[in-house]
């Protein structure tokens, strides 16, 4: 259940005689940074407890936090084992890393139901969102790519036009992807572009429309008023719109970008997470903290530099390829 986007500046190694190449083999290799340090932790003490105590817990709870799972996080983890431990003994190691993996699927998965596809007639508006630098332009463009590829037609909108060179670096990864793109002059009025590419992906009978929005303003006028506008200018073009609000966080600023994120999701309508760079970092357990501290789905993980380096995230394989 997961499909292609994007991470790390370096290279990735050629695969290895027998390496998996499907989505399980990406997965495995966008988090091979933060297997290393945290399953490697997780395997020692497996194999070294017999009876799961204090102890054991502790050590847990030291490669949890250092995996970027956050204090909120790895406190309801270790609350919930606990709990069982009372109730029915732990067996050993290998028990309570099996009743990890569930407690993170669990977390990962509850949020999942807000990511439903939606079920709207054409186009379905998808907002990209979050602070500049993130990866948002590079995002929408690897999006259209992934949606053309599943046969969809797709058209981009550039509504950032306050950051210098935006609009040229979202018509580059058109033109890589293959779409057409709706634009308008830099410091243009971000609503008057949105309502031309609705009008647009209408006459064109277009599936999706992904919108690049602004992650910092250079006027009196804040980033939030603006997401806003826009929004009332989607719903007013097409019922219901957008039908979905994307935030793109950076998985390598871990903790210090949920704060962020938290303003966005209150102000902007959030309904998931696009998070870039998952290979690129070893705290790649920000996921988790994301799906439990903001009650959201991730939605997409970026793996690496190419266009096809987007994967639509399964909470399962994503945990197996942690812990395998």
């Amino acid at each position: 259940m997961i499909q292609t986007l994007f991470g790390s500046d370096e290279p990735k190694k050629p695969a290895e005689a027998g390496e998996e190449t499907g989505f399980f083999g990406r997965m495995r290799q966008a988090v091979s940074r933060t297997r290393e340090s945290f399953s490697a932790k997780i395997a020692d003490l497996a194999a070294m407890t017999r009876t799961v105590d204090e102890s054991s817990l502790d050590e847990l709870e030291s490669a949890l936090l250092t995996s970027d799972l956050g204090v909120q996080t790895t406190t309801a983890i270790l609350d919930a084992l606990r709990d069982r431990a009372r109730h029915q003994a732990i067996d050993g190691g290998a028990e309570l890393r099996e009743l990890l993996k569930e407690q993170l699927i669990a977390i990962l998965s509850a949020p999942q139901g807000a990511a439903a596809a939606v079920q709207a007639p054409p186009p379905k508006i998808t907002f990209l969102v979050g602070v500049n630098g993130t990866g948002k332009t590079t995002s929408s463009g690897k999006l259209a790519a992934w949606s053309r590829a599943q046969g969809r037609s797709v058209l981009l909108c550039a509504a950032d036009t306050f950051r210098a060179a935006a609009i040229e670096q979202l018509e580059i990864w058109a033109a890589r992807s293959g779409v057409e793109m709706i634009k308008t002059k830099q410091g243009g009025d971000p609503a008057a572009v949105l309502y031309d590419a609705i009008a647009a992906a209408k006459a064109r009978s277009i599936d999706e429309l992904y919108v690049d929005t602004a992650g910092r303003l250079h006027t009196k006028s804040g980033l939030m008023d603006e997401l806003d506008k826009m929004r009332r200018t989607a719903a007013r073009l097409v019922p219901g719109a957008p039908h979905e609000v994307l935030l793109v966080m950076d998985a390598t600023t871990g903790q210090n970008g949920l704060q962020q994120a938290r303003q966005f999701t209150q102000s902007a309508g959030v309904t998931g997470i696009l998070l870039t760079k998952l290979d690129g970092t070893a705290k790649g357990g920000i996921a988790v903290a994301i799906a439990r501290e903001l009650n959201l789905p991730v939605r997409y993980v970026g793996v690496g530099e190419q266009m096809s380096d987007l994967l639509e995230f399964s909470p399962v394989e994503f945990v197996d390829s942690l812990l395998e």
